[in-house]
Formats: C-alpha cells, sequence, structure tokens
C-alpha cells in the first residue's frame, strides 16, 4: 500500500493499519463480539473501519501497517470509579484489620476517611499530584485509557477543590481520559461533627457552587448509607448538582439496604455504586431506568468482609454490571485486570460479562458509550494488545500484566519491555 495523498499532491499521514488480529469488538450478537481474523484502520485518533481483514478495502492506502501476528485485541479499559487523588495511606489499619478491628472501630478511633482527610489537607499542590500520578501510570500500563476521579478526601472548600484541579492536571499532563468527579458529601469532616444537615448546606452552598461554576466535575456523587447521609440528605445534594449542570452518581448500599437505589432511578443516575446490599425492588428500578450498576470487587476483598456485590442478580434483573477498581487509601487497587478476576472469582460473572463491565459498561457508566468502551468505526482508537491464547485468560489469571500495548486515542503509550537474563 502506498501513502495517501489529499487533492494538492501533498502526502496525508495518520491513517494506520492494524491487521491479522484477533478482536474482541464487543460489538455484535456473540459475547466478544469476535472476529477472528480481524483489521483495524485507525485515522489520527478515531477507528475509521473495523472488521474482518478478508473485507478490508482494497483501495485504502494507509501511511503505516502493523502485523499482529494473531495478537488478542480488546478496547482500552475504563475505570469508571476510582478515588485517585489523595495524601498519604493506611498500611497501618491494614495490620488492624488483619489483627481483627472493624471498619467502624477503625473510623471511631480517627482512622478511615478522616485520617485521609487529616493527610490530603496536609499535602501541598505537588504531592497530591506526583503521588497521583504514579497511581494513574500503574492503572495505564494494565490497560487503563478512561478513568473517572472523584474528590471527597477534603470535606472543605479548599482542598476539595486542590483535588479536582490535581484530577483535570492529570488529564492535561497524562494520555488518559480523565473524567472528575465532585464528592463533597463523602463524609461529615470533623469540624461538623454531628451536624450533617449543616455540613450538606456547607456543601451546596460553598463548595459545589464554585465547583459547578468553575466547571471542574462532570460528575456529581454522595455516599448514601447509614451513618453517612441519608436518602433525603443525598437527594437535596444531587439535585443542587444537577442545577449546576453535572451528571449524578451515588454511592448505594455498600453495608446497608436504604433505598439508595431507588434513589438512583428517581433521579436518573447515570450509575449507583456498590449495591452490595440492594434490593430485588431497587434493582428492578433501576433496569427500568437503564442505570448501570457499578460493583468494586477490590472493596470487599480488601476490608475482608466478604460481601461481594450480586452481579448475577444484578444482570439476571436487567442491570448492566459494570466494574471499577475503587482505588483508594483502603483498598489501594491499581489494576482493571485483577478487578475482573475478582469479578469472576467472587460475583459470578463470566470472562465475557467481566470484560464488557470493564469496556462498553463502564464507558456506559461515565456516559461515554458512544465516543469508548468497544471497537467500533467513530470511535476512539483506544486498544489493547494482549498476550494471551484466548480472553478468557485475562480474568483467569491474575497477579500478572497481561498487556503487550496499549494505545490511546491511537498513539502507543506502553509498550511491555522484554526481560532479559544476565
Amino acid at each position: 500500500m502506498v501513502a495517501r495523498r489529499d487533492a494538492a499532491g501533498a502526502r496525508c499521514v495518520g491513517l494506520t493499519l492494524w491487521r491479522n488480529a484477533r478482536l474482541a469488538t464487543l460489538d455484535g450478537d456473540s459475547p466478544w463480539g469476535l472476529i477472528e481474523r480481524g483489521a483495524l484502520l485507525v485515522d489520527g485518533g478515531t477507528l475509521r473501519w473495523v472488521g474482518a481483514e478478508a473485507d478490508l478495502p482494497r483501495a485504502v492506502a494507509v501511511d503505516s501497517e502493523h502485523d499482529l501476528s494473531g495478537a488478542l485485541l480488546t478496547p482500552g479499559l475504563v475505570d469508571c470509579h476510582t478515588h485517585l487523588v489523595y495524601g498519604g495511606n493506611r498500611a497501618r489499619e491494614f495490620e488492624l484489620r488483619l489483627q481483627g478491628a472493624t471498619y467502624e472501630e477503625l473510623a471511631r478511633a480517627g482512622g478511615g476517611i478522616r485520617a485521609t482527610v487529616a493527610a490530603t489537607r496536609a499535602a501541598s499542590d505537588d504531592e497530591l499530584f506526583q503521588s497521583a500520578r504514579r497511581r494513574a501510570l500503574a492503572l495505564m500500563a494494565e490497560g487503563v485509557t478512561t478513568v473517572e476521579i472523584k474528590s471527597g478526601y477534603g470535606l472543605d472548600r479548599a482542598t476539595e477543590l486542590r483535588m479536582l484541579e490535581v484530577a483535570k492536571k492529570l488529564g492535561e499532563d497524562l494520555p488518559v481520559h480523565v473524567v472528575p468527579t465532585f464528592m463533597g458529601a463523602h463524609a461529615v469532616p470533623p469540624e461538623f461533627e454531628g451536624r450533617p444537615d449543616e455540613y450538606i448546606q456547607f456543601i451546596i452552598d460553598e463548595v459545589l457552587y464554585e465547583v459547578g461554576h468553575r466547571k471542574l466535575a462532570e460528575f456529581c456523587d454522595v455516599f448514601c448509607e447509614k451513618g453517612v447521609f441519608t436518602v433525603e440528605q443525598s437527594r437535596k445534594v444531587l439535585l443542587a448538582a444537577k442545577v449546576h449542570g453535572m451528571r449524578l452518581k451515588i454511592h448505594a448500599e455498600e453495608f446497608h439496604t436504604t433505598g439508595g437505589a431507588e434513589l438512583a432511578a428517581e433521579l436518573g443516575c447515570t450509575s449507583a455504586d456498590h449495591l452490595a446490599k440492594t434490593s430485588d425492588d431497587g434493582i428492578v428500578e433501576m433496569a427500568k431506568k437503564d442505570i448501570v450498576g457499578v460493583t468494586l470487587p477490590g472493596t470487599p476483598y480488601t476490608s475482608m468482609r466478604g460481601e461481594y456485590a450480586d452481579a448475577r442478580r444484578l444482570i439476571d434483573l436487567g442491570v448492566p454490571v459494570a466494574l471499577g477498581t475503587d482505588l483508594n487509601p483502603n483498598c489501594w487497587n491499581e489494576s482493571m485486570q485483577f478487578t475482573m478476576s475478582l469479578a469472576c472469582y467472587h460475583q459470578a460473572m463470566t470472562p465475557a460479562e467481566a470484560i464488557t463491565a470493564a469496556t462498553m459498561n463502564a464507558a456506559a457508566a461515565l456516559g461515554l458509550e458512544k465516543r469508548i468502551g468497544s471497537l467500533e468505526r467513530g470511535k476512539r482508537a483506544d486498544i489493547l494488545v494482549m498476550d494471551v491464547p484466548t480472553f478468557a485468560h485475562i480474568p483467569y489469571r491474575f497477579g500478572t500484566n497481561l498487556c503487550e500495548t496499549v494505545l490511546k486515542d491511537g498513539r502507543r503509550v506502553y509498550q511491555r519491555s522484554e526481560l532479559t537474563c544476565a
């Protein structure tokens, strides 16, 4: 094939052929949208053509061509639930949990979210950025091309805004699409102890307004949970966020059945996340409104509660299930590949369901399903080349990075180095 030229005879660049690959397009009737011997044409950062190599338009001239020798390709992974920006760590709490301390006991002793709030408030902007950048790079190396990042460890005006500014800077500095989410209603800070209604009003009047005015977040989230924020308090925050043009998410029913799933349906949230204790009625209401259920198996794994969301029940009742790492200092999970494994081993998901949950459905949880999440013409060229014999190996294996190459917007952003032994 020869290089393209425009009408004036100038050489065109950017059209790349990736051929001789097995494609999990996530588009079509089969579980994977599988094309056994497929090819992709990437024009700049966009997928221009996807299909069987035998059907490749012969008249098309390309700028470069890559033979993938039968490698397996999937869409880029989408981590639709993280708390990536924070200060400090909770390694000591990890040790205490191993000795039998509960999440609630640690929180009462000043640990948990409050400990991270103190560390995050004390951290400089550069410290927050550099630590978050390292975590983002770890996610990217394992195939994440889009990541949602929540605030929620400031719980005051200045730090919440700083966290969102760091998230924005990460998206500008790194070749990854960052979706920022404001979550000032993550917990009640010490200065509002015993006054959750006043804190909610403060969030709405002092912080949410500024976030909306400066367009620092695409979503607003709230922790609707017993002992945190009630359904009515959560509704108040989310309705205020909607006025400021933000789309809505909700942390729902991680520990107790509260009606958070029904609230998500009532307000038309894009997703409801956690869902370990959701009732059948709540699931049915979510299904009616096409709300994505985001399950986070890394969280019960690290908290050692063993109460995983029942993904099988969610799927059977009609809710599209997505996966996220829930990367935070209590669940320092930097691997969507490991998250997919947990979903299969502990949430009764099939490999095809887990991969769909980490791509197409996770994109839908961010309202981005028309742009990313599958290998389809017109979507962004976010692509993984996987070093596995079958797609089932991706969740079947764990503890190692199976990505050979990661493409973001058609550009190679990760290439695994070959190990050499002296």
